[in-house]
């Protein structure tokens, strides 16, 4: 950043870097900051991902800097509250955020399609959208959505590859009230009419190998996809994630939720008095090969270390399908 002269940058993490011996951390970054010329919004923030719309309670700080001289950007205003919430917020009513079912109801049931047991992807008809399902569909109803459309199938299920469970685990998993726990595995049961728990990558190979448990569907006796992860995370159904279920949830778990993103980055478009607009052009996918690239071929290709990421081992894969 400081190489290129950047006029703005975003900074982004857990919020527990606001806390205890972690906060002299986020001070000693601020600092090295403020060396190399960039003036930063002294009263930081954590936002929550569920008061921009996205179906999920998330906490994540961010922080703002500017080249000295340059105005600094504004913290962006809560747009929604969680439906169990009847506060105001910044002097300001918000609109309800969408829950759990407003993201996934429409979505084919994966369980039907006997194709996703061996691939991520099928052809599938797709139930009425909501208005937030809507939205990451693309079907042009959202009008402060500036991306550029993407060449996408309406029809096809991605990022959908199914799960095994055991008929103990589904047994338990459906009897598992919404909103709560289940006790052996430890995942929690969403709520479809409530909104997501904190969706997590989880931890590589060096740091125990550990994979963050995954919610169980309202309403079938299953862990979600990574298609409704992405759902309950604002990503358009365009955008693919890696074919494996692991590593396409630790994308999604890494990743700020692209609502909040832009939420975030309409603020610096504020603050460099730039006005968005609507793109005519509709851009091709990509190469549907990468996703599906194993840690050495992509070393390869991109000429890292093959143990650039540490090798997963597979004591946690045997733990998520208990």
């Amino acid at each position: 950043m400081v190489d290129l002269r950047a006029k703005y940058f975003v900074f982004e993490n857990v919020r527990g870097l606001t806390i205890g011996q972690h906060k002299r951390f986020l001070e000693e970054i601020i600092a090295e900051f403020r060396r190399n010329d960039y003036s930063v919004v002294e009263d930081y923030s954590v936002l929550n991902a569920v008061n921009f719309g996205v179906p999920q309670e998330r906490h994540r700080l961010f922080l703002y800097g500017a080249r000295k001289g340059l105005p600094l950007p504004s913290y962006p205003s809560p747009t929604h509250r969680p439906l169990d919430r009847r506060t105001k917020m910044n002097g300001l009513f918000e609109r309800p955020a969408p829950t759990v079912w407003d993201a996934l109801r429409d979505i084919p049931e994966a369980e039907e399609y006997e194709e996703l047991l061996e691939r991520d992807w099928v052809r599938a008809r797709f139930k009425n959208p909501t208005l937030y399902a809507a939205t990451l569909r693309h079907d042009g109803r959202e009008a402060n959505n500036f991306a550029v459309p993407r060449e996408h199938d309406p029809e096809r299920l991605t990022s959908s590859l199914r799960t095994l469970h055991t008929d103990l685990s589904r047994r338990r998993f459906a009897a598992t009230a919404h909103g709560d726990t289940e006790t052996v595995s430890r995942f929690f049961k969403l709520d479809p009419n409530g909104v997501c728990n904190t969706l997590r990558a989880g931890t590589a190979s060096d740091r125990g190998a550990f994979t963050s448990p995954r919610p169980i569907h309202p309403y079938s006796p299953r862990c979600i996809t990574v298609r409704e992860a992405a759902r309950l995370h604002s990503y358009p159904d365009w955008f693919r994630l890696h074919v494996t279920k692991w590593h396409g949830f630790r994308q999604i778990g890494n990743s700020v939720p692209p609502i909040l993103a832009r939420a975030v980055a309409a603020q610096v478009g504020e603050a460099l008095a730039v006005a968005p607009c609507k793109q005519e052009r509709t851009l091709p996918l990509g190469d549907e090969d990468l996703l599906s690239l194993d840690m050495s071929k992509a070393a390869s290709r991109y000429g890292v270390p093959a143990d650039v990421i540490p090798k997963r081992t597979r004591v946690s894969e045997a733990l998520a399908l208990a």
